[in-house]
Protein backbone atom coordinates (compact mmCIF):
# COMPACT_ATOMS: atom_id res chain seq x y z
CA UNK A 1 0.00 0.00 0.00
CA UNK A 2 1.38 3.41 -0.94
CA UNK A 3 1.70 5.87 1.94
CA UNK A 4 0.77 9.39 0.92
CA UNK A 5 3.58 11.88 1.53
CA UNK A 6 2.84 15.03 3.51
CA UNK A 7 2.54 18.24 1.50
CA UNK A 8 5.94 19.63 0.54
CA UNK A 9 6.76 22.76 2.49
CA UNK A 10 9.90 23.15 0.39
CA UNK A 11 11.04 21.15 -2.60
CA UNK A 12 13.88 21.21 -5.11
CA UNK A 13 13.19 19.47 -8.40
CA UNK A 14 16.03 18.36 -10.66
CA UNK A 15 18.25 21.24 -9.55
CA UNK A 16 21.72 21.73 -11.02
CA UNK A 17 24.11 24.56 -10.20
CA UNK A 18 27.53 25.37 -11.65
CA UNK A 19 29.75 28.19 -10.43
CA UNK A 20 31.23 30.66 -12.91
CA UNK A 21 34.69 29.09 -12.74
CA UNK A 22 33.16 25.80 -13.90
CA UNK A 23 32.72 23.83 -10.67
CA UNK A 24 29.46 21.90 -10.75
CA UNK A 25 28.19 21.92 -7.17
CA UNK A 26 24.78 20.28 -7.72
CA UNK A 27 23.80 17.65 -10.29
CA UNK A 28 20.08 17.00 -10.89
CA UNK A 29 19.32 17.23 -7.19
CA UNK A 30 15.87 16.38 -5.84
CA UNK A 31 14.99 17.32 -2.29
CA UNK A 32 11.76 17.75 -0.32
CA UNK A 33 10.70 18.46 3.23
CA UNK A 34 7.08 17.91 4.12
CA UNK A 35 5.21 20.40 6.28
CA UNK A 36 6.29 19.93 9.90
CA UNK A 37 9.12 17.52 9.10
CA UNK A 38 12.68 17.61 10.45
CA UNK A 39 14.96 16.87 7.50
CA UNK A 40 18.75 16.74 7.49
CA UNK A 41 21.26 16.97 4.67
CA UNK A 42 24.22 14.85 5.71
CA UNK A 43 27.52 15.14 3.88
CA UNK A 44 31.21 15.74 4.29
CA UNK A 45 32.70 19.09 3.31
CA UNK A 46 32.57 19.95 -0.39
CA UNK A 47 29.56 17.74 -1.15
CA UNK A 48 27.17 20.52 -2.16
CA UNK A 49 25.04 20.89 0.97
CA UNK A 50 25.80 24.59 1.48
CA UNK A 51 25.10 25.29 -2.19
CA UNK A 52 21.79 23.46 -1.91
CA UNK A 53 20.94 25.50 1.20
CA UNK A 54 21.56 28.73 -0.72
CA UNK A 55 19.52 27.53 -3.68
CA UNK A 56 16.61 26.65 -1.39
CA UNK A 57 16.48 30.20 -0.01
CA UNK A 58 17.05 31.93 -3.38
CA UNK A 59 20.54 33.23 -2.61
CA UNK A 60 21.64 31.25 -5.66
CA UNK A 61 19.58 30.61 -8.78
CA UNK A 62 20.06 27.17 -10.36
CA UNK A 63 20.81 26.86 -14.07
CA UNK A 64 18.46 23.86 -14.22
CA UNK A 65 15.43 22.84 -12.19
CA UNK A 66 13.36 24.84 -9.74
CA UNK A 67 12.57 25.27 -6.04
CA UNK A 68 9.01 25.37 -4.72
CA UNK A 69 7.71 26.75 -1.42
CA UNK A 70 4.28 25.34 -0.53
CA UNK A 71 3.80 24.45 -4.19
CA UNK A 72 4.77 27.85 -5.62
CA UNK A 73 7.90 28.43 -7.71
CA UNK A 74 10.32 30.43 -5.59
CA UNK A 75 11.17 32.68 -8.54
CA UNK A 76 7.60 33.98 -8.48
CA UNK A 77 7.66 34.92 -4.79
CA UNK A 78 8.80 38.49 -3.98
CA UNK A 79 11.73 38.61 -1.55
CA UNK A 80 9.75 40.43 1.16
CA UNK A 81 7.10 37.71 1.08
CA UNK A 82 9.56 34.84 0.74
CA UNK A 83 11.58 35.69 3.84
CA UNK A 84 8.46 35.80 5.97
CA UNK A 85 7.88 32.16 5.01
CA UNK A 86 11.43 30.85 5.19
CA UNK A 87 14.22 31.76 7.57
CA UNK A 88 17.94 31.11 7.02
CA UNK A 89 20.51 30.64 9.79
CA UNK A 90 24.10 30.75 8.51
CA UNK A 91 26.92 28.56 9.79
CA UNK A 92 28.97 31.48 11.14
CA UNK A 93 26.85 33.84 13.26
CA UNK A 94 29.33 36.66 12.64
CA UNK A 95 28.15 36.64 9.02
CA UNK A 96 24.57 37.28 10.14
CA UNK A 97 24.70 39.56 13.18
CA UNK A 98 25.31 43.24 12.51
CA UNK A 99 23.48 45.44 15.03
CA UNK A 100 25.06 46.84 18.20
CA UNK A 101 22.85 44.98 20.67
CA UNK A 102 20.89 41.74 20.77
CA UNK A 103 17.56 43.56 20.92
CA UNK A 104 18.36 45.73 17.90
CA UNK A 105 19.46 42.75 15.87
CA UNK A 106 16.38 40.65 16.60
CA UNK A 107 14.12 43.65 16.02
CA UNK A 108 15.57 44.48 12.59
CA UNK A 109 13.38 42.10 10.56
CA UNK A 110 10.05 42.92 12.22
CA UNK A 111 10.75 46.65 11.96
CA UNK A 112 11.32 46.28 8.24
CA UNK A 113 7.90 44.67 7.96
CA UNK A 114 6.47 48.00 9.03
CA UNK A 115 5.09 46.68 12.32
CA UNK A 116 4.33 48.99 15.22
CA UNK A 117 6.92 49.26 17.99
CA UNK A 118 4.55 47.38 20.31
CA UNK A 119 4.36 44.50 17.83
CA UNK A 120 8.12 44.58 17.30
CA UNK A 121 8.73 44.38 21.05
CA UNK A 122 6.29 41.48 21.35
CA UNK A 123 8.06 39.55 18.59
CA UNK A 124 11.49 40.25 20.09
CA UNK A 125 10.29 39.09 23.51
CA UNK A 126 8.81 35.89 22.10
CA UNK A 127 11.83 35.06 19.95
CA UNK A 128 14.41 35.62 22.70
CA UNK A 129 12.33 33.66 25.19
CA UNK A 130 11.97 30.82 22.68
CA UNK A 131 15.74 30.38 22.32
CA UNK A 132 16.48 30.91 26.01
CA UNK A 133 18.20 34.25 25.43
CA UNK A 134 15.87 36.71 27.16
CA UNK A 135 18.63 37.71 29.61
CA UNK A 136 20.86 38.69 26.69
CA UNK A 137 18.47 41.35 25.40
CA UNK A 138 20.61 44.38 26.30
CA UNK A 139 23.98 42.76 25.69
CA UNK A 140 26.36 44.02 23.03
CA UNK A 141 26.76 41.52 20.20
CA UNK A 142 30.56 41.49 20.54
CA UNK A 143 30.24 40.43 24.19
CA UNK A 144 28.37 37.22 23.35
CA UNK A 145 29.89 33.76 23.28
CA UNK A 146 29.83 31.79 20.02
CA UNK A 147 26.91 29.66 21.24
CA UNK A 148 24.98 32.74 22.38
CA UNK A 149 25.50 34.33 18.97
CA UNK A 150 24.05 31.21 17.32
CA UNK A 151 20.92 31.44 19.45
CA UNK A 152 20.53 35.16 18.80
CA UNK A 153 20.78 34.50 15.05
CA UNK A 154 17.99 31.95 15.42
CA UNK A 155 15.94 34.44 17.43
CA UNK A 156 16.30 37.04 14.68
CA UNK A 157 14.91 34.56 12.18
CA UNK A 158 12.08 33.41 14.48
CA UNK A 159 10.99 37.02 14.97
CA UNK A 160 9.87 36.94 11.33
CA UNK A 161 7.57 33.99 12.20
CA UNK A 162 8.61 31.72 9.33
CA UNK A 163 6.99 28.34 8.74
CA UNK A 164 10.29 26.91 7.43
CA UNK A 165 13.73 27.08 9.05
CA UNK A 166 16.82 26.35 6.95
CA UNK A 167 20.09 26.04 8.85
CA UNK A 168 23.63 25.56 7.59
CA UNK A 169 25.68 23.59 10.14
CA UNK A 170 23.79 24.93 13.20
CA UNK A 171 25.98 22.96 15.64
CA UNK A 172 29.36 23.73 14.03
CA UNK A 173 31.81 25.24 16.51
CA UNK A 174 29.72 24.35 19.56
CA UNK A 175 30.89 22.21 22.46
CA UNK A 176 28.91 19.01 23.22
CA UNK A 177 26.60 20.80 25.67
CA UNK A 178 25.96 23.59 23.18
CA UNK A 179 25.32 21.10 20.40
CA UNK A 180 22.77 19.24 22.51
CA UNK A 181 21.08 22.52 23.49
CA UNK A 182 20.79 23.64 19.86
CA UNK A 183 19.43 20.32 18.61
CA UNK A 184 16.82 20.08 21.38
CA UNK A 185 15.82 23.68 20.69
CA UNK A 186 15.31 22.94 16.99
CA UNK A 187 13.33 19.79 17.77
CA UNK A 188 11.09 21.75 20.16
CA UNK A 189 10.44 24.40 17.50
CA UNK A 190 9.67 21.60 15.08
CA UNK A 191 7.35 19.71 17.41
CA UNK A 192 5.61 22.46 19.37
CA UNK A 193 5.47 25.17 16.70
CA UNK A 194 5.12 22.82 13.70
CA UNK A 195 8.02 24.59 11.98
CA UNK A 196 9.57 22.64 9.12
CA UNK A 197 13.29 22.26 9.88
CA UNK A 198 15.90 21.70 7.18
CA UNK A 199 19.50 21.51 8.34
CA UNK A 200 22.80 20.75 6.66
CA UNK A 201 25.36 18.96 8.79
CA UNK A 202 28.18 16.45 8.80
CA UNK A 203 27.60 15.50 12.43
CA UNK A 204 26.09 12.03 12.72
CA UNK A 205 25.74 11.30 16.43
CA UNK A 206 22.62 13.32 17.24
CA UNK A 207 20.68 12.94 13.99
CA UNK A 208 19.03 9.60 14.94
CA UNK A 209 17.38 11.39 17.87
CA UNK A 210 15.95 14.24 15.84
CA UNK A 211 15.72 13.74 12.07
CA UNK A 212 12.67 12.25 10.40
CA UNK A 213 14.54 11.90 7.11
CA UNK A 214 18.16 12.20 6.01
CA UNK A 215 19.47 13.10 2.56
CA UNK A 216 23.04 11.93 2.03
CA UNK A 217 24.88 14.06 -0.52
CA UNK A 218 28.10 13.20 -2.30
CA UNK A 219 29.86 15.32 -4.93
CA UNK A 220 26.76 17.34 -5.65
CA UNK A 221 24.45 14.35 -6.14
CA UNK A 222 21.95 12.54 -3.95
CA UNK A 223 23.52 9.33 -2.71
CA UNK A 224 20.68 8.10 -0.49
CA UNK A 225 17.47 9.28 1.15
CA UNK A 226 15.88 7.52 4.09
CA UNK A 227 15.25 7.31 7.81
CA UNK A 228 18.29 7.40 10.12
CA UNK A 229 18.11 3.60 10.41
CA UNK A 230 17.96 3.13 6.62
CA UNK A 231 20.93 5.44 6.11
CA UNK A 232 23.26 4.25 8.87
CA UNK A 233 22.65 0.55 8.28
CA UNK A 234 23.95 1.01 4.72
CA UNK A 235 27.70 0.76 5.26
CA UNK A 236 28.46 1.28 1.57
CA UNK A 237 26.66 4.65 1.62
CA UNK A 238 28.38 5.70 4.85
CA UNK A 239 31.79 4.85 3.38
CA UNK A 240 31.16 6.40 -0.04
CA UNK A 241 29.97 9.67 1.53
CA UNK A 242 33.09 9.87 3.71
CA UNK A 243 31.02 9.67 6.88
CA UNK A 244 30.93 7.31 9.86
CA UNK A 245 28.32 5.52 11.90
CA UNK A 246 27.17 7.11 15.19
CA UNK A 247 29.62 6.18 17.96
CA UNK A 248 27.08 4.08 19.85
CA UNK A 249 26.31 2.11 16.68
CA UNK A 250 30.01 1.58 16.06
CA UNK A 251 30.45 0.25 19.59
CA UNK A 252 27.59 -2.24 19.25
CA UNK A 253 28.84 -3.24 15.79
CA UNK A 254 32.30 -4.06 17.21
CA UNK A 255 30.83 -5.90 20.21
CA UNK A 256 28.96 -8.10 17.77
CA UNK A 257 31.76 -8.50 15.23
CA UNK A 258 34.83 -8.94 17.45
CA UNK A 259 33.41 -10.17 20.75
CA UNK A 260 30.49 -12.26 19.55
CA UNK A 261 27.93 -10.37 21.64
CA UNK A 262 24.55 -11.28 20.06
CA UNK A 263 23.03 -7.78 20.07
CA UNK A 264 19.72 -7.58 18.20
CA UNK A 265 19.07 -4.93 15.58
CA UNK A 266 21.16 -1.85 14.89
CA UNK A 267 20.76 0.65 17.77
CA UNK A 268 21.45 4.26 16.81
CA UNK A 269 21.04 5.92 20.19
CA UNK A 270 22.18 5.27 23.76
CA UNK A 271 18.58 4.49 24.73
CA UNK A 272 18.19 1.90 21.98
CA UNK A 273 21.57 0.34 22.83
CA UNK A 274 20.60 0.10 26.51
CA UNK A 275 17.42 -1.80 25.62
CA UNK A 276 19.30 -4.21 23.36
CA UNK A 277 22.05 -4.88 25.91
CA UNK A 278 19.58 -5.37 28.79
CA UNK A 279 17.87 -8.02 26.65
CA UNK A 280 21.06 -10.08 26.94
CA UNK A 281 21.14 -10.06 30.75
CA UNK A 282 19.44 -13.07 32.40
CA UNK A 283 16.26 -11.97 34.25
CA UNK A 284 17.45 -13.43 37.58
CA UNK A 285 20.50 -11.16 37.53
CA UNK A 286 18.35 -8.09 36.91
CA UNK A 287 15.97 -9.07 39.75
CA UNK A 288 18.91 -9.68 42.11
CA UNK A 289 20.36 -6.28 41.24
CA UNK A 290 17.06 -4.50 41.92
CA UNK A 291 16.67 -6.29 45.29
CA UNK A 292 20.19 -5.36 46.36
CA UNK A 293 19.60 -1.76 45.29
CA UNK A 294 16.43 -1.49 47.42
CA UNK A 295 17.99 -3.21 50.44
Amino acid sequence: MNVEQPAAAIEARNVSFTFEEGTQALRHMNFRAGAGEFVAMLASNGSGKTTLIRVLVKLLVPQEGAVFINGKNIREIPAAQLYQQIGLVLQNPNDQLFAATVEDDVAFGPRNLGLSEAEVKERVDEALECVGAAKLRSRAIHHLSFGEKKRVCLAGVLAMKPSILVLDEPTAGLDPAGESLMMHLLKRLNGENNITVVMATHSVDMLPLFADCIYVLNRGSLLKKGTPEEVFTDQNVVDEAGLRMPYISRLVHELRLYDGVPVNGFPLTVGEARVRLVELIPPEIIVRGLVEKDA
